[in-house]
């Protein structure tokens, strides 16, 4: 797998994942330099080649100089999350854009919560993309890929947590105490969080709108809802 831009290398760095290797475009300074001081600390091999061969290694050309090269990324298991009494779960139903997947790791990762659980199927996975998306997040918040979203909820509440799903036509999120266990579910871009996992929820959350447009971009939603867990929990 490959993790592109400075700030996912960085990150990278500070995990204990092993690192087979990292490409820098020559004349490194700055940040770049600070990547490869890091690398020789830990012994990763560092190659310095040209831009050309940045461009051509890179997924999307964003790579901003320096390229790592790491094993797949490695998923945890839904039951190595969370637990503690004041555990925060993020579920991910049907977000397909590699681009939200990645504002939520970082979103999720920032809150200080315990993991993100994505799907096995219709839905983005960790990519390099994601990876780079989140800013490292992705490095250091565990996530779980599970069959089903609908089962997942269901060992959840088994372990006592509180799930809310994140739709609009809910009860204002202002109008809970969201202290606990919790597990919120974002849902997709389009189709938002689908009618049979509504169901599963305890309850259906929303955030009031006041503006023309009447929905929120998937990992805004989350932002917002994510930081009512963390004020709760402040003032508890």
């Amino acid at each position: 797998m490959k993790t592109e831009g400075r700030n996912a290398v960085l990150e990278l760095l500070k995990t204990d994942k092993t690192i087979d290797k990292i490409l820098l475009e020559k004349g490194a300074q700055g940040t770049l330099g600070k990547i490869f001081a890091e690398a020789r600390k830990r012994d990763i091999r560092v190659q310095f080649v040209d831009r050309a061969v940045l461009d051509r290694e890179s997924a999307e050309k964003r790579h901003q100089g320096v390229i790592a090269y790491t094993t797949d990324f490695a998923y945890t298991d839904l039951y190595d999350l969370g637990g503690g009494e004041d555990s925060l779960i993020v579920l991910c139903d049907g977000i397909e854009d590699v681009h939200n997947l990645g504002s939520i790791l970082r979103v999720a990762e920032c809150a200080g919560a315990d993991g993100v659980v994505i799907p096995k199927a219709k839905g983005a996975t960790v990519t390099e993309a994601v990876i780079r998306i989140s800013a490292g997040a992705a490095e250091h918040i565990p996530v779980a890929k599970v069959s089903s979203i609908n089962s997942a909820i269901d060992a959840l509440k088994e372990r006592g947590y509180w799930v809310y799903g994140l739709e609009a036509g809910g009860e204002s999120i202002y109008d809970n105490k969201l202290t606990g266990r919790i597990a919120l579910v974002v849902g997709g871009e389009d189709s938002g969080v689908r009618r049979l996992t509504q169901e599963k929820c305890d309850k259906i959350l929303s955030i009031p709108l006041f503006g023309k447009v009447n929905s929120l971009n998937a990992s805004v939603a989350l932002g917002i809802a994510v930081y009512e867990v963390v004020r709760a929990r402040i003032q508890k």
